[in-house]
């Protein structure tokens, strides 16, 4: 797997780009502000981009427009954003443009290079991981009536592992419950969360971006 690395911290971006390499991942430039993240995504055309959200000039969401300006011309290229910050409303612009190969993390779990590296071979086979931080987070908070409030705790956690990129068989070994009592709590949440088969319609997606919008 080939990677660009995008953070205006030095020591971040450098020692994170170390940490990959030390496991087989082909870090193939690091960056420190948006506009080279996207010369570089150009030249190098790597599987997926590590963004951090605020970088120069003004350090507000830089990088993420930068995400999704490489979502936008390089479909194949997959997006993943690290932040200091919980903030679902960063989650939501980045995962409603475009859902696929997108994913975004908070930067405390760069720490785990072993989550790091699952969630880089996840977004380039096509899907999308959320921190499960904000996934718990936006399902515990108190506010008005929503239909994830139909939501019995058990469908909540399963809800949070979606969110996570899991498979049915991932949740199944998180949980030590049987695949057909996965099958059947997330077949609920779809139909309490209103979310019908459709041909179009990735359900797992926008059941997780059912939560972010509730934030």
């Amino acid at each position: 797997m080939r990677v660009v690395v995008a953070d205006d911290e030095v020591l971040l971006r450098e020692g994170l780009a170390r940490l990959l390499g030390e496991v087989g991942v082909e870090v193939v430039a690091t960056v420190g502000d948006a506009p080279a993240l996207l010369r570089q995504v150009e030249l190098d055309r790597p599987d997926v981009a590590i963004v951090d959200i605020k970088m120069p000039p003004t350090h507000t969401d830089e990088g993420l427009v930068a995400a999704l300006a490489i979502r936008d011309r390089h479909p194949s290229i997959g997006v993943l954003v690290l932040s200091h910050y919980l903030e679902s409303r960063y989650a939501l612009r980045l995962f409603e443009r475009q859902p696929e190969r997108v994913g975004y993390l908070l930067k405390d779990r760069v720490s785990d290079i072993a989550v790091l590296v699952d969630s880089l071979h996840r977004i380039a086979e096509g899907e999308c991981v959320l921190d499960p931080t904000i996934v718990s987070r936006l399902l515990a908070r108190r506010r008005a009536s929503t239909p994830l409030d139909q939501l019995t705790a058990r469908e909540r956690e399963v809800l949070a592992l979606m969110g996570e990129g899991r498979s049915n068989q991932g949740i199944s070994q998180l949980l030590q419950l049987s695949l057909k009592t996965v099958e059947a709590h997330i077949s609920h949440i779809f139909v309490k969360l209103g979310l019908p088969a459709t041909a179009e319609d990735h359900r797992r997606v926008l059941a997780v971006l059912a939560a972010l919008r509730s934030g």
